[in-house]
């Protein structure tokens, strides 16, 4: 068998016209696109492997997505020079890889992560989103007031079952980490929240991003988000915010390389004997 390398790629895309991540056979998706491509490029089945930190759903963004596959070394040697600018030349515009880099054959870009970083986009000008940025920008129909969206947000963090906020999966865990969750406003106007986690279960950004929306317009006390916490299933009454207004921007990895293997090993421990899925959000 020919000797392998592994490659860890960092990807951007709008999601607008992709059906999430993860290959369909119908539908047009962001890790279909990319291994037709490389197939183009490299030949039918080279690439091998194929695995993402987080598997986006539909219409979601990512300026800071990384997945890892594996390619024939003698492949890669005659390919690395350019690999980079053939993709950019061949991938459709709403797709970059913008990094490839060599890695040890045991970092994992799902189980070696120790955190995802999204980010979600909100205006309340009576005007709606700018047209040039209605795809990341939801329109939010009332004011928001940041120091009440930033209270509800503050009985969120930390780690909690966050049942109330996810799509249950059956034997799986809901329980996770929510090591970063913030408000601000930008000078533009827009409002934008950072939610930080070791991992999300589906739909849980978007969850906790509608329960604080009417948290800041008024219509629910700021303490109502963090009280669903007390919930075993999902909370009918937590409208999940749209797609289009999420992004992932940024994955986490240790910063020893020497540690991708035990970080996987430790995550596995932690999500694979409850039934987890890999993570997604959307």
């Amino acid at each position: 068998m020919d000797e392998r390398i592994r490659l860890r790629l960092d990807v951007s895309y709008d999601g607008a016209d992709f059906s999430g991540w993860a290959a369909q056979p119908t539908r047009r998706t962001v890790a279909g696109v990319l291994v037709e491509t490389l197939d183009l490029v490299l030949g039918a089945g080279t690439v091998t492997g194929l695995t993402v930190a987080g598997r986006t759903d539909a219409g979601v963004h990512a300026t800071g997505q990384v997945c890892h596959l594996d390619l024939p070394v003698d492949v890669w040697r005659q390919h690395e020079g350019r690999l980079l600018r053939r993709l950019a030349r061949l991938l459709p515009t709403d797709v970059r890889v913008t990094a490839m880099t060599e890695v040890p054959a045991d970092f994992d870009a799902r189980f070696s992560a120790t955190f995802r970083r999204y980010e979600y986009r909100v205006t309340d000008a009576v005007f709606g989103a700018e047209p040039l940025r209605r795809h990341e920008v939801l329109a939010w129909p009332r004011p928001l007031d940041l120091g009440a969206l930033k209270a509800a947000a503050a009985g969120l963090v930390g780690e909690h079952d966050f049942a109330a906020y996810c799509r249950r999966k059956e034997n799986a865990t809901t329980l996770r980490e929510v090591t970063r969750l913030d408000w601000r406003r930008e000078p533009d106007g827009i409002l934008v929240a950072t939610v930080q986690a070791d991992a999300f279960c589906q739909a849980m950004v978007r969850s906790l991003v509608g329960a604080m929306l009417v948290a800041g317009d008024g219509r629910r006390p700021v303490e109502w988000p963090g009280s669903l916490l007390t919930r075993q299933e999902r909370s009918s009454e937590v409208t999940v915010a749209p797609a289009h207004g999420l992004t992932l921007v940024a994955v986490g990895y240790p910063a020893d390389p020497t540690e991708y293997a035990r970080r996987a090993d430790l995550t596995r421990r932690l999500r694979v004997p409850a039934g987890d899925a890999a993570p997604v959000e959307g």
